[in-house]
């Protein structure tokens, strides 16, 4: 039985995992979607089974009922010939993704995770599952409006943390672009500008004593604590990894409890949580990546991530 893995092509943890499964012997069939339909083929005929028939690149195939598991590594969207009109393409990538996506979601199989279940988990109704599911998490407000910027700002009596709501990478003038967490000063609040336009997050700022990326794997979980060396650190982590170190550790059992009871609802095999541990201990989580990244850490730690990844993948058993 084969795992199919769809990832990019560039990608060094997909890497690693494939060579992990090929050196206990499971067969793998890595994709990215961006090859269909130029470079990867699609032929399904529906049975009394369900779907079947293959997926097929020019050195290789699988077939549909020879697969036993799915890893969605954030692969990268469809491509098509240069010289299509704009509704030619737009009318190809939605029959793309009903076709294939349609096809491949019906495959009675572990998904780690599927793609439905990681659009679910978007970060407001993180917030609201992990506050059901017993984990403390910041005072929150999404808005628009400036005045409950100020009033929310009152309330909490503190500076505010201001955080994207969807991806933290922008493209502008060609360039790709983190948009980091944003400490923001009573002073500030004089002019929000911009607020209007769209949705935005505004929290608590947290006074951490350090932070924690917590990976669950099934039901295994790789705790790391973040210990940031420089205020821009301090404040986003990303900002500034050259100042960061890292150590193995353990999260409470009520936390890791309350990120079982979360992946569970959220219907995910695999999260990447990221938790601010204040002063006094207590575990505050952030948020949950379900396809976050976690290579670094495993090479800083020697964590078998990976390892857990291919054990679970090799299973194939679909949560219940």
């Amino acid at each position: 039985m084969t795992v199919l893995v769809l990832a990019r092509d560039l990608d060094s943890q997909a890497d690693r995992l494939v060579e992990t499964l090929g050196e206990r012997g499971v067969p793998v069939f890595r994709t990215d979607l961006a090859a269909f339909p130029r470079a990867l083929d699609l032929n399904a005929r529906l049975g009394e089974d369900g779907w079947d028939g293959v997926l097929a690149t020019e050195r290789r195939e699988v077939r549909l009922s020879e697969i036993r598991a799915v890893w969605y590594r954030h692969p990268t969207h469809f491509e098509f010939p240069e010289g299509m009109s704009g509704p030619e393409w737009r009318h190809a990538a939605a029959e793309a993704r009903c076709g294939l996506d349609g096809v491949l979601s019906s495959l009675d199989v572990l998904w780690v995770n599927y793609p439905s279940r990681e659009s679910d988990a978007l970060k407001p109704r993180q917030l609201h599952v992990a506050r059901r599911c017993g984990l403390r998490v910041p005072d929150s407000l999404v808005t628009n409006r400036p005045a409950g910027v100020r009033d929310f700002a009152r309330d909490i009596g503190g500076a505010l943390a201001s955080k994207t709501l969807a991806a933290a990478l922008l493209v502008e003038s060609g360039r790709l672009q983190m948009a980091y967490t944003r400490r923001i000063e009573p002073p500030e609040l004089d002019d929000l500008t911009g607020v209007d336009t769209t949705a935005h997050l505004f929290q608590e700022f947290l006074t951490k004593a350090w932070e924690a990326r917590v990976t669950v794997v099934g039901d295994r979980v790789f705790g790391a604590a973040i210990h940031a060396g420089s205020d821009a650190a301090r404040v986003d982590f990303r900002a500034d990894y050259g100042s960061l170190d890292y150590a193995i550790v353990e999260p409470p059992e009520s936390v890791i409890a309350g990120m079982l009871r979360f992946l569970k609802a959220f219907g995910l095999s695999f999260g990447a949580f990221d938790f601010a541990v204040t002063p006094d201990g207590e575990w505050v989580m952030l948020e949950c990546n379900p396809f976050g990244q976690y290579g670094w850490l495993e090479e800083a730690l020697d964590l078998p991530i990976t390892a857990a990844l291919a054990d679970l993948l090799m299973n194939g058993t679909p949560p219940s």
